[in-house]
């Protein structure tokens, strides 16, 4: 009778805490406090040395660039008052230099633009990021929006205006998205002391050591509070320029495990899930739900230009070998694993440009397609000196296992559901796959960043439309120690006539010559197969019904490039 009495209480006890979740959940949070749900813990605060999405999507609560894009994909003026063009004359082209013309573009940052120290925002401040990105002891991850400028002058009248005086005639010299900026009055003295020592700067750069002063931030909101692990709070800048942001505190919480990502939304932990969040099919379930049961949430779908890949660390001994690469692209069926994991809804990918791009080719006269074909890719193997041993069904070679190593980071469900699927696909054709994760700051901040894997890395690559794919595909911009690990070419892979390419792209100014040299990069980016393709992904979001100008980029800039005009009134 007693173990019938505590078993009616246990669920009488459960089924409150789950009315009281329930309750908690249907509750609209207002513009005093929004809790964002992100799966991902950023890597390092200084945006010269960031490369991770969820980083950036904090970046821009509490920063600005000179310029960025907006929700339509156009390019518009942020901290400064617009973008120097040839047309409107504030961008000069000239002759002479080393290619025989160059641009000379002219700023002017914005007059209330100010540091949330009270410190006004300069052409000085804008110079120092720029020498400070220069130092060889310093990691960039794109390098080319800095070392493209080969001079900056100060107006000594008004230092909010200054040039910038390019090596070369660019077509998009005024496209500085990465461009970021940095505090003088307070980094200054940390490059003085630590600038000559290799990562010197970014250990001790007060990003890293005083993530709390609001001197770093020029955005709408400044960073409180920061508990690795758990969360950052970001507060409203009282110096912010613009619009005065409605919000008055957001919380990024850390739920690593997208799996009880909603779990926490259901039960009032989070408000809202960000774009680094649920995985696409979490998604399509969330939705499903909420439609029927009337969740007081909106899952926001939008086609991005983030392209889902494996990178082929090219100086593995049998990575090296462009026949194992064909095998392995031939040999999974893209396409089923779209339809089973996305239901069709996210599009296979078969390079890096995604279809909303206007440089996306899939014309096989332009490329190179890889359809399905698991006998071609053992006729590939087998002509490559791969012979199957039959007592464990793998190939060998002079008495070496084919193998290889695929990481990614853990708690993702999608990515550990694509890595379960390709090792069993590679196995059907001889190829051994062993899996192992790291958590995204490790992931990203040392092993894919100094090319540690040892086979394949399995990870996002996102840029604007029409990018020249310098940071990625040019030979230059292979991380190592020697150029301190500046650049995104973990892979290492090396085209001499595509560094080429990209240097005449950079010189082209016709949009239709441009898109032409885009596809015969293209080719030999298929061709030679550096990087596996996956899929191309969509933007999501999971946000509250009545939060209102939450506007979604589907590019590398994010809705929190706007979020002072968000509103949950």
């Amino acid at each position: 009778m007693r173990k019938l009495i505590l078993l009616i209480q246990a669920v009488f006890l459960m089924q409150l805490s789950m009315n009281t979740a329930m309750a908690k959940s249907t509750n609209k949070p207002t513009n005093k406090i929004l809790k964002i749900g992100v799966a991902q813990e950023f890597e390092n605060l200084n945006p010269l040395i960031m490369t991770m999405l969820t980083t950036t999507y904090l970046y821009k609560m509490a920063n600005r660039t000179l310029v960025s894009m907006d929700h339509k994909g156009n390019w518009v003026p942020q901290i400064v008052k617009e973008l120097p063009s040839l047309k409107n004359k504030k961008a000069v082209l000239k002759k002479g230099g080393k290619h025989g013309k160059y641009i000379v573009a002219h700023w002017e940052i914005l007059e209330n633009a100010k540091w949330g120290d009270g410190t006004p925002v300069t052409g000085h401040d804008v110079k120092f990021a720029w020498e400070t990105a220069m130092l060889d002891t310093v990691t960039i991850g794109e390098k080319e929006v800095y070392t493209q400028i080969t001079k900056i002058d100060i107006d000594e009248k008004n230092p909010k205006k200054f040039s910038f005086t390019y090596e070369k005639a660019k077509w998009d010299f005024s496209q500085l998205g990465t461009f970021y900026i940095l505090p003088k009055h307070l980094e200054a003295s940390v490059v003085k002391k630590h600038g000559k020592e290799p990562s010197g700067y970014e250990k001790n750069s007060k990003y890293t050591t005083d993530a709390t002063n609001p001197g770093l931030y020029n955005g709408p909101y400044r960073i409180k509070e920061i508990k690795l692990g758990s969360h950052v709070e970001l507060v409203p800048n009282k110096y912010f320029y613009g619009e005065k942001p409605k919000i008055q505190k957001i919380i990024l919480r850390l739920i690593s495990d997208t799996g009880t990502m909603e779990a926490n939304l259901r039960s009032g932990e989070i408000d809202m899930i960000s774009k680094i969040g649920l995985t696409f099919d979490q998604a399509l379930v969330f939705e499903k739900k909420a439609k029927k049961n009337n969740w007081p949430y909106l899952a926001k779908f939008k086609p991005g230009l983030v392209y889902e890949h494996i990178d082929f660390n090219l100086r593995n001994e049998f990575l090296k070998d462009i026949n194992v690469r064909k095998a392995l692209a031939l040999s999974v069926d893209r396409d089923k694993l779209t339809q089973a994991l996305f239901s069709g809804r996210q599009q296979k990918a078969i390079h890096n440009v995604a279809p909303i791009d206007p440089w996306y080719t899939d014309n096989p006269k332009e490329i190179v397609l890889y359809k399905h074909s698991k006998r071609k890719a053992r006729k590939l193997l087998k002509a490559a000196g791969w012979k199957i041993n039959k007592e464990d069904g793998f190939r060998y070679k002079n008495g070496k296992r084919l193998s290889f190593q695929l990481m990614t980071t853990s708690g993702n469900r999608t990515r550990e559901q694509v890595q379960s699927y390709l090792q069993n696909q590679w196995k059907k054709i001889g190829v051994e796959i062993t899996i192992k994760n790291e958590p995204a700051r490790v992931y990203f901040g040392e092993t894919v960043h100094k090319a540690k894997y040892p086979a394949m890395a399995m990870y996002a690559w996102i840029s604007s439309p029409e990018n020249t794919p310098r940071a990625t595909f040019h030979s230059k911009s292979i991380p190592s120690k020697k150029n301190n690990y500046s650049g995104q070419n973990s892979g290492g892979w090396k085209n001499k006539t595509v560094d080429d390419l990209i240097d005449k792209m950079d010189l082209e100014f016709n949009a239709k010559r441009r898109a032409e040299i885009a596809s015969k990069i293209l080719y030999h980016y298929t061709n030679e197969v550096p990087v596996y393709p996956l899929y191309y992904r969509s933007d999501i979001s999971i946000i509250p019904k009545n939060l209102k100008g939450h506007k979604m980029t589907g590019t590398q800039f994010s809705a929190t490039n706007t979020v002072e005009d968000w509103d949950l009134q």
